[in-house]
């Protein structure tokens, strides 16, 4: 293939086509896919750079081979490794055709030149890109070779911790060796019913594939589990078996699914081992055919076993254990029915001390013991059968330790009385000088005599093992056997699942007659597999119908025919068996003679000359000659068999060998080849020489390839199943990974056969749908045509020119290896090429945008600076001028100021002279008045001082006393918290508190008004002296003046000067005294002030003691709450747990009941003779009898028979007891329950009626509410009667007793014919104002509901508890008071408000009872009148009544125009109603008329007949008159009556023949509950107890017969949970009990039952509602469940979010264009399918919210467990398609007013789950966000999520293993349920909470269409 390069300019246009763009430039090349446009001649191409964008070399798609294009730089390929096997390396440089170096570099950045192969010149493998890694389906890789086999095992195991990945049809598991918790129940659950490639690979999918299979093919079907040892072989096969077992179950009682799982420790025990690989290892191989029935449940089993290694038995290697039954019974040595074994220590016996290691770790040999025995016991091994089981097995033991003394080289002898061989021969009941003769002798015979010949010591040891090895060999057959016969099957068996484990290929250093059997069993299953997986292959190319040709396969049956072909190895080993002197050596040149160079796969070592080397499909293996032929006789001496048939006193030991003269055939049930040949006897005379050779014939060799042809045969005629077991290393680490041993294994396993047949073909299939969906981004939008599969094959031959790369099938693409990267490549580079578009668009415009932010930046900043500096300027002149200006105005003021001061000083001196004589006088009359005061007001405060420290004195004693007392009183209140005296008498102690609070405050108010009046008065006498002065002053002044005009001499001047100095002098010292006086009165007053804030801190002290006080018993309060709290919940946990306990043991009991009935059917079938006079069911008296507590001598004479005919019934008064018993113990738990809610509640309303004063409504109100009730229920109950009277007038009319009167033209049928018009008009305008009646009831009650005004009593407690002191008290106080005047004041206007309501709604219902008089007046004035006159005169009174109404309102609404127009508009809006009531009455007008005609047709028939006999004169002399029908007026009791003998008629109609859907639709909701309590009621009216019995217990066992008959129909069942759970309810309301009696009316109450108390028929009642609800639980989860998962995780809501990965063979169940698969939009519609079905039903609202919970619990656990066991859906994308389906739920919710039902909180773990798919997983913080954000998911479902989690696309970064481990680390605190999936099955306990009706009995009509005409109303 050429490639064309194009540089400079091209001569011609090149076509625009999908080139594929080559960068040649001496830098680097690189690759990307992109549409170009076409190149004009002359155009220079663009020159090369780094950029994905210039091009520079171009070349065509079609000429590049696609493997070398992708050789580029950057590519990922694998080379060898001989220490990893394989690595991965980098290509630096491009490859080019003719390179033989290429250049690499390693992982960790080494660099080498890798050198191709000059003859082959190979290229080295490619790595698939990391979006394939970790797939399922190694065929998924778009590579498909060993490496990446390899890389994606080890990802998955390492990285994942997945076990299982599927190969094509193989499943790998890898063994963990560590304990996973993924085969639970719940796994199985998610597993059963799937397909194979919908969920993560498991044993579980192969199994349900196989289960599946087998029901759909009407096929046999067999599990092939092969691998080494330690691999996980019998691990596997022991869990596909517990599938089988707990998905089919068993087709009968005896458990066989039980009893196959029970024959696992049996073979274990007896069958496995410890070896240096593997601590329990299988040591035999078996197939176990699983019998399956019609209905393909397990009806047994048959286990065949091959080729036991029985020289374990006396031979160990190191470190390895013999089988495990020996170290069980040694470790239980100790046990009482063990002793007479005399067994030890496991050290003490030859046989298990060889090894060294007699415990394995972590196992108890003791423990397993037991479980050996029960299974044992299970599987009808009796005890003296398993005890002398352990007989032999502790024989084996002791003789081992038999040991002999040599006397010469060719004889030995056991020493005298040797112990072991005693015990032995104690143990087998056999002679001991018998069995010690031939230890050590045997006996030879030839042609004419027998003599007995000594054997030398190590003969003697090598019988003493054979015989060993021979006795385990025949027992470990004796149990095979009597394990297959607890497992036959006792009915015919229809199919069969084969489950093969069997040793896969084994190499060792020595490799002896044990693996070459071993290897040549795996030689014809590998065969068999080839051939399986060559077909599949063929049959998927057919069925596409593509061109297929034959694959190149490796075949081995060269190597089988080398094995078992004649002159084949066997061959000659028999041949040299055969031989007097045959040996080892001669067989082996036998060998080398008849195939060395004769067979290519035969050789023979070069340094040995007793080996030989066979080339198996897996690897060459060199055998040891030595031994092959000792092991093929299997050599034991007859004499010692014989000494052991003779045990007389041990039965078990000649059952063991009573087979052996007969020949076993091949097909036998265990063709082992254990069984050694039968000797030949002592005489020959008596011998059958025939049979003997015959005998001698069958050989180990023999017999085992006899019996691998019939499993061959078996598996070919079965469709097979492969499971590849792994084993990851040699020494048993916990998820270690060694490359060397794994791709050992694989290439010996046949996987990488299976991934070279599918690389040969088509290996990648695409759907159209898939293909389109991924690769959708290479397509223009004209490529996208309406025909998707033409798209594809556009597309495709665009992308891909070579036609061989791929094949159109019908539905598939089918790709050549290594096409699908091709595409991801393409599609890789697209998106890249797009993604750095988008990135460089992006940085662009934030570039720009930065640019711009910076340039208005920068002018901003230019802006600000430069009125900086203008504004400094401008600051600066300012300042500048202001100083000037200051300092004038400064030195102005000096001037002004010192003027100033001498002018004020002179005049102060003036003053000051002026006035001193005038104060002399005025201080000195001052001083006389104010002592006088003072001692006043100072004796007055020394009086009170004392009388205030000795009122401390008194109230500090009152204050420690009381102190004492309260700290008492505390001790009291914390004895006395929970009393709700305690309460009482605290809130009257406050109330009395308050009281005298307020007589205190008013007092004060007296004593400060007290005050005032006495500060008043002295004001007056204060402004009196004030006066006085002041007439005074003005008296000196006058004086003053006239001495001042009197004098004029200086001397008196002087002189007076003089007198003033002196004074002044005087003053002074005054002054000074008086200082001091106010110093030592401060000081006093200081004093009093200390010792005041001392008392007031006392008094805070003691304020905050009473506060702590207070605040710890709020605490003490506030904890006892909160104890309350707790202890309730916890009530209630315990309560839903009994409640959940008893409901499973309800359904239990109800499976039971059911199973019962079935046998009881199938009995009564066998035997077909029906017996007479028996018509109920035994169920009945199993469910209800036996559940009563009253005695019945009818029940039990009936009972008897039934009690001596069915003896399987003992067993049901035991179940019925612990039934009742949880009944009573559930019962006590609700009273109890009950009991603290009562005492909750009485504390409430203590707590209320304290302080809270609630207005009593009016009783008037009530009586005509029960009024206005009663005249509804009275206009019903005419508008039944009207309607009944219409019934009885259409069957009038049907009658043809009297022709004459029902002839057409009689006027007797036209008076009926208007009466029944008129009639059906009456009917519709009842009907209306009975509408019109209940909505204005319902307004008024509405209107009339009492409000809550007044301020809640605890929390006004708890504000006044909160007050700081007395103030604040009375501050609350007056509050309070003015809020209660205030509330009352609302109160009033309210009361008010509502009483002229209620007088206008007096006045509307009396002119409503004058309408209806009217009305009924018009309706009996009409009903004589002729129709034309009574169409005008009702048109008339409809006139009349408009007008006056009309008038009436205008009247009413003149003064308020706005209130006429809204009546105007709601008279409109009624006109309107009334329009659309006239079109219903014209459509039902229409409908009788159309009755009316077949009426007349009929009547018009029979007219023919019975003309005849009437005379002409008979028909005019018949008198004419109009036919009245008066109305019955009658008081309806609410009972129903019906004869005894009309019962059974009364189930059959009401329950068994009743179809929901009619009834649900036309009838009442609840209608055959209210009849069947009706009927209850006249039972117990007329105190019949049989009668009342009999009814109910009719009524349940006919509910349970229509729930049996049709319990799979969910409206069946949601009908009659909705009725029972009515009548139940009926039940309570009206027994009579206070408590179920609160909301009846008055009439309700008198209908009560009287005589009987059904108190234990409810309980009754209850559990069959909850068995009813469970069977509804079960109807809604098998419908939803096979919409869930399509509709909530596969079925793309969101169109284009998830992409499509590439799948391998085991395919998904795509639900991309698959038109039957359920949505999101199917679940929502089934969901309201469910909701309104229930809400037609009339079930109760909270049941319906118990159910709608239900369902979203199942939704959300089952979409959270398939996420969990699905990698294909943990990613990104799929999150959000998860919270998308999770918000259409919640809105469903909202829509359906649902949300607080506690549907939402079902589905927190999936949401939480969704979110974890969409975080960011890398960072500390992430992982932080993560653990508090799934709270509602368990440690494991996290870690889980986390390793699934796969990118859809490249841009996706997969979660390390280092933050799962960080995840790990930060939830290992959290204490959760290790279960990785939730339970899918669990159901919440319901609840029916109690829900009366307001439907009164008597009012209720029982329609016709019922059939129950023999039952009357009463």
């Amino acid at each position: 293939m050429t490639s064309v390069v194009l540089l400079g300019k091209p001569e011609r246009e090149i076509p625009k086509l999908p080139y594929e763009i080559v960068y040649t430039n001496t830098r680097d090349m690189e690759i990307c896919s992109m549409e170009i446009e076409p190149i004009l001649p002359g155009k220079e191409i663009p020159a090369a750079s780094e950029s994905a964008e210039n091009l520079c070399c171009w070349r065509y798609g079609m000429e590049i081979d696609v493997l070398e294009y992708m050789y580029v730089k950057y590519a990922r390929v694998w080379i060898p490794d001989p220490e990893e096997v394989w690595k991965s390396a980098e290509l630096l440089k491009d490859y080019k055709p003719g390179d033989k170096v290429l250049q690499l570099r390693l992982e960790e950045g080494k660099d080498l030149e890798y050198s191709l192969d000059p003859k082959t010149k190979e290229l080295p493998p490619l790595r698939n890109p990391d979006i394939l890694v970790g797939e399922n389906d190694l065929t998924a890789l778009s590579y498909l070779h060993e490496p990446a086999v390899l890389h994606n095992l080890k990802v998955r195991f390492i990285d994942s911790k997945l076990i299982y990945t599927y190969c094509g049809i193989v499943l790998v598991a890898i063994n963990p060796y560590e304990q996973l918790p993924i085969y639970g129940e719940d796994i199985i659950n998610a597993y059963s019913g799937q397909n194979m490639g919908d969920m993560d690979p498991h044993i579980f999918a192969v199994a349900e594939e196989a289960y599946k299979q087998m029901a759909r093919d009407e096929r046999n079907q067999s599990i092939i589990v092969s691998g080494e040892s330690g691999a996980g072989k019998t691990v596997s096969a022991k869990y596909a078996m517990r599938y089988f077992a707990t998905v089919s179950g068993s087709a009968s009682e005896a458990n066989v699914e039980e009893k196959v799982l029970a024959s696992n420790p049996i073979m274990e025990s007896i069958g496995n081992a410890k070896t240096t690989r593997n601590d329990n290892s299988s040591r035999f191989g078996k197939y176990i055919e699983i019998g399956f029935d019609k209905r393909y449940r397990i009806i047994g089993a048959n286990m065949r076993t091959y080729l036991l290694e029985k020289s374990r038995v006396v031979f160990q290697a190191e470190e390895e254990r013999n089988y495990h039954i020996f170290y069980q019974l040694c470790a239980s040595a100790a046990l009482p029915e063990f002793k007479t074994l005399r067994l030890g220590s496991a050290n003490y016996f030859h046989y298990t001390k060889q090894g060294g290691s007699p415990v394995i770790d972590g196992v108890d040999d003791a423990k397993e013991m037991v479980n050996t025995r029960q299974a044992c016991t299970l599987l009808g091994i009796s005890d003296s059968y398993q005890m002398g089981i352990f007989r032999i097995l502790a024989g084996i033991l002791h003789l081992g330790n038999v040991e002999f003394a040599s006397r010469d080289s060719d004889s030995c002898t056991v020493p005298t009385k040797h112990e072991p061989l005693i015990i032995f021969c104690d143990l087998m009941g056999v002679e001991y000088e018998e069995m010690a003769h031939w230890l050590c002798h045997r006996k030879l015979a030839t042609a004419t005599e027998t003599y007995i010949k000594p054997i030398s010591k190590l003969h003697a040891i090598n019988a003493r093992d054979a015989l060993a090895k021979h006795i385990y060999a025949n027992l470990f057959n004796w149990i095979v056997d009597h394990v297959n016969k607890a497992l036959h099957a006792t009915v015919k068996q229809h199919s069969f699942i084969g489950v093969l484990d069997i040793y896969g290929f084994e190499t060792f250093e020595i490799n002896s007659f044990e693996q070459f059997c071993i290897n040549y069993a795996n030689e014809k299953l590998q065969q068999q597999f080839n051939m399986h997986v060559f077909k599949l292959e063929q049959e998927e190319y057919m069925k596409e119908q593509i061109p297929w040709t034959l694959i190149d396969f490796y075949d081995n049956q060269p190597c089988i025919n080398l094995i078992e072909a004649k002159m084949g190895i066997l061959d000659l080993l028999d041949e040299e068996c055969k031989m007097p002197k045959g040996s080892d050596d001669s067989w082996a040149q036998k060998l080398y003679n008849t195939h060395l160079n004769k067979c290519a796969l035969f050789e023979k070592p070069r340094l040995s000359n007793k080996a030989f080397i066979i080339k198996h499909f897996a690897d060459k293996v060199e055998y040891q000659c030595e031994g092959f032929l000792e092991k093929n006789k299997d050599t034991v001496y007859e004499e010692q068999i014989k000494v052991l048939k003779s045990s007389k006193k041990f039965k078990l030991l000649p059952e063991l060998f009573q087979d052996e003269e007969k020949v076993l055939s091949p097909t036998s049930a265990t063709p082992s080849g254990r069984v050694p040949l039968s000797r030949m006897p002592i005489k020959p005379a008596k011998a059958r020489p025939g049979q003997a050779s015959k005998e001698h014939k069958k050989t180990v060799g023999h017999q085992f390839r006899n019996s691998l042809h019939l499993l061959m045969e078996t598996l070919n005629a079965t469709t097979p199943h492969y499971v590849r077991c792994i084993k990851p290393n040699d020494f048993k680490f916990p998820f270690t990974f060694d490359e060397k041993r794994a791709v050992q294994q694989l290439r010996a396993c046949g996987v990488l056969e299976t991934i070279r047949i599918s690389a040969a073909g088509f290996p990648s299939r695409w759907t159209y749908q898939e293909f389109f969906s991924r690769y959708r981004v290479l397509m223009k939008q004209r490529d996208v045509l309406g025909d998707r599969k033409q798209t594809c094959k556009n597309v495709l031959e665009k992308l891909i020119q070579d036609k061989d790369k791929y094949q159109f099938g019908k539905t598939k693409i089918f790709f050549r290896a290594g096409q699908v990267a091709y595409l991801e490549k393409i599609r890789a580079d697209k998106l890249r090429a797009a993604c750095i578009r988008i990135q460089k668009t992006i940085r662009g415009w934030l570039m720009r945008k930065k640019y711009v932010r910076m340039r208005k930046a920068a002018i901003t900043i230019q802006r600000h600076v430069r009125g900086y500096q203008a504004r400094c300027y401008a600051k600066f002149l300012r300042r500048t001028r202001a100083a000037i200006t200051i300092q004038k105005f400064q030195r102005m003021y000096v001037v002004r100021k010192r003027y100033q001061c001498m002018r004020d000083a002179t005049i102060a001196l003036q003053a000051l002279l002026r006035g001193y004589m005038v104060r002399n006088k005025y201080q000195m009359m001052l001083r006389e008045h104010k002592s006088v005061v003072i001692q006043k007001h100072v004796r007055g405060w020394l009086a009170r001082r004392r009388y205030g420290r000795t009122l401390r004195a008194i109230v500090y004693l009152q204050c420690c006393y009381r102190r004492m007392m309260a700290k008492r009183e505390l001790k009291k209140l914390k004895i006395e918290a929970r009393s709700v005296e305690r309460y009482k008498k605290l809130h009257i102690g406050l109330e009395n508190k308050i009281m005298q609070l307020q007589r205190k405050i008013d007092e004060q108010n007296k004593e400060y008004k007290s005050l005032l009046e006495k500060m008043s008065s002295l004001e007056i006498t204060y402004s009196t002296e004030t006066e006085k002065l002041r007439s005074d002053v003005e008296r000196l002044r006058m004086s003053e003046e006239e001495a001042k005009n009197a004098t004029n001499r200086v001397i008196s001047l002087q002189e007076e000067i003089a007198k003033l100095r002196r004074e002044l002098h005087q003053t002074q010292s005054e002054k000074k005294s008086i200082e001091e006086w106010a110093d030592k009165y401060k000081h006093e007053t200081e004093q009093l002030v200390s010792e005041l804030k001392e008392q007031n801190s006392l008094l805070e002290r003691e304020k905050e003691e009473h506060r702590r006080i207070h605040d710890q018993a709020r605490e003490i309060t506030e904890s006892m709450e909160k104890k309350l709290v707790e202890e309730t919940k916890q009530l209630e946990l315990d309560l839903n747990d009994e409640r959940l306990r008893y409901q499973n043991l309800l359904n239990e009991f109800s499976r039971l009941e059911e199973r019962y009935d079935d046998l009881k059917d199938e009995m009564n079938l066998m035997v077909s003779i029906p017996k007479p006079g028996h018509k109920r069911t035994d169920s009945t008296h199993s469910s209800n009898e036996s559940e009563y507590t009253f005695s019945s001598e009818i029940t039990e004479a009936e009972d008897l028979p039934l009690r001596m005919e069915e003896p399987s019934e003992k067993k049901a008064p035991l179940d019925m007891s612990l039934f009742l018993k949880l009944q009573k113990r559930v019962s006590e738990l609700e009273q109890e329950k009950q009991s603290l809610q009562d005492e909750l509640d009485r504390k409430e309303e203590q707590a209320l009626r304290a302080k809270a004063k609630e207005e009593e409504r009016p009783p008037i109100r009530g009586a005509e509410l029960e009024y206005e009730s009663l005249k509804r229920q009275e206009l019903e109950s005419e508008n039944k009667k009207l309607k009944n009277e219409l019934n009885e007038l259409q069957k009038a009319l049907t009658e043809t007793r009297a022709p004459e009167v029902t002839a057409p033209g009689a006027p007797a049928y036209r008076v009926l014919l208007d009466q029944l018009t008129s009639v059906s008009e009456e009917l519709e305008v009842r009907k209306e104002e009975v509408l019109i009646l209940r909505s204005q009831l319902v307004s008024q009650k509405e209107a009339i509901q009492p409000k809550n005004t007044m301020t809640d009593a605890t929390i006004l407690l708890e504000d006044v508890q909160k007050m700081k002191d007395k103030g604040e008290i009375a501050q609350a106080y007056i509050g309070l008071k003015e809020t209660n005047r205030l509330l009352e004041s609302q109160l009033q206007s309210q009361k008010k408000s509502h009483e002229n309501e209620l007088e206008s709604l007096r006045g509307e219902i009396q002119s409503l009872k004058e309408e209806n008089n009217r009305q009924q007046q018009l309706l009996a004035q009409n009903l004589q009148l002729p129709p034309e006159a009574r169409i005008e005169a009702s048109l008339q009174h409809e006139i009349t009544r408009l007008t006056n109404e009309n008038l009436f309102f205008e009247e009413l609404y003149a003064d308020d125009p706005k209130k006429y127009q809204l009546y105007r508009i709601s008279l409109y809006k009624r006109m309107i109603d009334l329009m659309e009531q006239l079109e219903k009455q014209d459509k039902t007008v229409r409908k009788l008329k159309k009755q009316l005609k077949v009426f007349a047709k009929k009547i018009g028939e029979l007219e023919v007949g019975q003309m005849e006999n009437i005379s002409p004169g008979q028909i005019i002399d018949e008198p004419i008159r109009p036919v009245n029908i008066p109305r019955k007026e009658k008081d309806f009791q609410g009972m129903l009556e019906y004869k005894k003998e009309d019962e059974q008629k009364l189930v059959k109609n009401l329950i068994l023949e009743l179809k929901p859907r009619g009834v649900a639709v036309n009838l009442i909701p609840g209608l055959p509950a209210y009849i069947l309590f009706m009927c209850v009621r006249h039972a117990d009216y007329l105190n019949d107890d049989q009668k009342v019995r009999s009814l109910l217990t009719s009524t349940i066992n006919g509910i349970k017969k229509v729930l049996k008959k049709r319990g799979d129909d969910f409206e069946t069942v949601s009908f009659w949970l909705s009725n029972t759970c009515r009548f139940l309810h009926c039940l309570k309301q009206y027994s009579g009990e206070e408590g179920f009696m609160k909301h009846n009316t008055p009439r309700q109450n008198e209908h009560c039952l009287t005589n009987f108390d059904l108190a234990e028929y409810r309980q009754v009642l209850s559990d069959l509602a909850i068995q009813i609800y469970q069977q509804l639980v079960r109807v809604l989860e098998n419908i939803l469940q096979p919409m869930i998962v399509s509709g909530m995780l596969e079925h793309e809501t969101i169109q284009g979010v998830s992409g499509v990965k590439p799948t391998g063979l085991r395919k998904r169940t795509s639900s991309i264009a698959d038109e039957g698969t359920y949505t999101l939009d199917s679940i929502i519609r089934q969901l309201n399918s469910f909701h309104s079905v229930m809400c037609q039903h009339g079930m109760d609202p909270e049941l319906i919210k118990q159910v709608v919970k239900q369902m979203f619990y199942i939704i959300g656990a089952v979409t959270l467990n398939n996420l969990l066991l699905r990698k294909d859906m943990c990613s990104w994308s799929k999150g959000m398609q998860i919270r998308y389906n999770v918000s259409q739920l919640e809105e469903w919710l909202r829509d359906k007013n649902l949300m607080n039902s506690g549907a939402k909180e079902t589905l927190e773990p999936l949401i939480q789950a969704a979110q974890l798919l969409q975080v960011k997983k890398k960072t500390d913080e992430d992982a932080e966000a993560i653990c508090s954000m799934c709270n509602a998911l368990t440690t494991a479902q996290i870690v889980k999520v986390l390793n699934l989690y796969t990118p859809v696309n490249e841009f996706e970064e997969r979660v390390l293993v280092s933050f799962i481990r960080t995840i790990q680390v930060r939830l290992r605190d959290r204490k959760d349920s290790p279960q990785l999936l939730m339970d899918a099955k669990h159901i919440f306990p319901v609840t029916f909470p109690f829900n009366p009706s307001s439907l009164a009995l008597e009012t209720i009509q029982i329609p016709a269409s019922l059939g129950l005409g023999f039952i009357s109303r009463v």
